[in-house]
């Protein structure tokens, strides 16, 4: 049984002061560990802060981006090393919002994926995705081809302690969001296609979230379903309650 997963990702929202109310507001009333795991994806400059706040609770904290180098020449860039040395616990990497603003690549996104790992950092590998391309049919193929590409060179452990988002870009941030059927039906396509590439055991752990405008009205219809493990939450995660909701509907369920 895969545990479910619920990670906010906050994009670029909130002010220190904001995000620390936030952390302080919620760490002692999400539910159990052994029942969902608890992600907050913050901007990089609340980190540090963060971790510290929510210590020996069940939140996890997670970045939103990383650079796959240790160290180097690259501005602006943050590393994982020094992500994995503030304690953060997951990256999330290949958002679409990353590839079409700031043109992140399948390659690249392998590369951070392994480079995650190499720190003790666990992914949140994302696709998804366009309209056109699910109009005409190609929404399979696509979305295993991010998939392929984005875990390439992992071994067959580190594929199990993925979690993987699908996230349409046409449901990020629109209103509209796909069916928990047609969603259920990608998440499937997906956990066979990490067990083309593997093994039944490797696809069998592998936790797959769904991403695009869910809410606590309608997150338990998407975990009703056999392939969606939880879900990569944008605007609904902002609020404290609306967040708090979302873990309890998924622990409840």
């Amino acid at each position: 049984m895969r545990k479910p997963i619920i990670a906010g990702n906050w994009k670029m929202n909130k002010t220190l002061e904001e995000a620390l109310e936030f952390a302080n507001s919620v760490k002692e009333k999400v539910p159990a560990a052994a029942s969902v795991d608890s992600v907050i994806g913050a901007p990089a400059l609340f980190l540090g802060q963060l971790v510290e706040a929510v210590e020996g609770t069940n939140v996890k904290i997670s970045a939103q981006n990383a650079h796959f180098e240790e160290s180097g020449a690259f501005t602006g860039e943050t590393s994982l090393k020094a992500l994995a040395d503030l304690g953060v616990s997951y990256v999330i990497i290949g958002h679409s919002e990353r590839r079409e603003m700031f043109n992140e690549t399948d390659e690249s996104v392998n590369k951070k994926a392994r480079a995650a790992f190499k720190q003790g950092l666990v992914p949140i590998v994302c696709c998804g995705e366009t309209l056109d391309q699910r109009e005409a049919g190609e929404t399979n193929d696509f979305v295993a081809g991010q998939i392929k590409a984005a875990l390439e060179g992992l071994t067959e452990e580190q594929v199990s302690n993925t979690v993987i988002a699908y996230e349409p870009i046409w449901a990020i941030g629109t209103g509209k969001s796909s069916s928990a059927q047609d969603a259920n039906e990608v998440c499937a396509h997906i956990r066979e296609t990490v067990r083309g590439l593997y093994s039944e055991k490797s696809a069998d752990s592998v936790r797959i979230q769904y991403g695009g405008s869910v809410k606590p009205e309608n997150i338990a219809e998407y975990m009703a379903e056999s392939d969606i493990d939880g879900a990569l939450v944008g605007g609904a995660s902002l609020d404290a309650a609306s967040y708090l909701a979302l873990l309890e509907a998924v622990s409840n369920g």
